[in-house]
């Protein structure tokens, strides 16, 4: 028995996980005690993802309610499965700036603590097993926001002919730069992944995402960037802008392209690899052009509400290059684009957002 091990099994990218590695003929054991919908809320629970994924996959997956803070319980599964578990794909996390400033101990605790109990389980019962860590761009703090940038009429840009024009490298540091409370709790996740990697010679990658989004995706307010553009023009909610003029700039992956990308690393592991991961130069977008999209789609204009102040630590500009990622998985192919990524997300939530006459 070869295990694929998912946590946050029910959330955007630990559900595409799911579905992939069980297509490729492994059990799939998933640990998610929806506490997204604690952090955010009934509409952000993944309480329906787990269900779909128990229904479609049936005893190819096994789900478990467990908190990633709580060690027993994630030792007495890591030593049930032991040496089967063949790759974990670890994406359970808070990942919200805003309620990270609200309970500074829950989110590390969660951030951090959770990803250092996976670790060490790892380490006590698969040591072979790759360890696949959903990072962030956030662990670059605001440090992007220090780049020469242009505005434009719909978007702010980058300088033309600069370094990082292409997308941002995985050499801008972290260091000496306002990182937000979530953001430091995800830092020392990435940095003890590494550790891992190096010091005990366990395979390990850090993907420090973009904006990863799709269908998935339990969107709301505070995490959920184009699903919440969708749903909001959808329900006609009136979506907030966060400064900067509806201006900033973000780079959109599909759920479906990262986790083909988790599968070229479990094929051919590394120890401590980090990775940028995102849409790059061929999927990104403003808010104001996301806007535009949403109208395009659904025939009816946002509704918006300015905010002057910007979300502490928040992007200004983020492009991220995938060229390390792709220079070591030269196979791996981007499929996905802003329009694609936006009209996939109003088709498959149709039914649940559009108000019925």
């Amino acid at each position: 028995m070869s295990v694929a091990l998912v946590t946050g099994s029910g959330g955007l990218i630990g559900s595409e996980a799911v579905r992939h590695f069980a297509g490729l003929g492994l059990d799939v054991v998933g640990i998610d005690n929806d506490m997204r919908q604690e952090f955010f809320g009934a509409e952000a629970s993944t309480a329906w993802n787990v269900r779909r994924l128990t229904d479609e996959l049936r005893s190819a997956y096994s789900h478990h309610s467990i908190d990633i803070r709580d060690r027993d319980a994630l030792a007495k599964l890591f030593a049930r499965y032991g040496r089967d578990i063949a790759v974990v794909i670890h994406t359970a996390a808070q990942p919200s700036h805003d309620w990270a400033v609200r309970d500074p101990f829950t989110d590390f605790d969660v951030n951090a603590g959770g990803t250092l109990n996976v670790l060490q389980n790892v380490r006590e019962h698969c040591i072979e097993a790759p360890v696949i860590h959903c990072s962030t761009n956030k662990v670059y703090g605001d440090r992007p926001n220090s780049l020469p940038l242009v505005e434009l009429e719909t978007r702010w840009e980058i300088e033309p002919g600069h370094p990082y024009e292409q997308g941002i490298r995985e050499d801008m540091s972290i260091d000496a730069c306002l990182h937000s409370v979530f953001g430091a709790s995800k830092v020392a996740a990435d940095v003890m992944v590494q550790e891992y990697g190096r010091y005990f010679g366990m395979k390990t990658a850090c993907f420090r995402g973009g904006t990863l989004t799709g269908p998935a995706h339990s969107a709301t307010e505070l995490h959920g960037f184009l699903g919440y553009v969708m749903r909001a023009n959808m329900e006609r909610r009136t979506y907030k802008i966060f400064g900067y003029q509806g201006k900033q700039v973000r780079d959109a992956i599909h759920s479906s392209d990262v986790v083909s990308a988790f599968e070229a690393f479990f094929r051919n592991p590394r120890s401590a690899a980090v990775y940028n991961l995102g849409g790059g130069r061929h999927s990104n977008t403003s808010n104001r052009e996301a806007f535009a999209l949403a109208g395009q789609i659904t025939g009816h204009e946002m509704i918006t509400e300015y905010v002057e102040a910007n979300r502490i630590g928040d992007h200004k500009w983020w492009i991220g290059s995938n060229e390390a990622f792709q220079a070591d998985y030269p196979d791996w192919k981007q499929v996905y684009d802003v329009p694609m990524i936006m009209r996939e997300i109003y088709e498959a939530n149709v039914d649940k957002w559009v108000p019925q006459a």
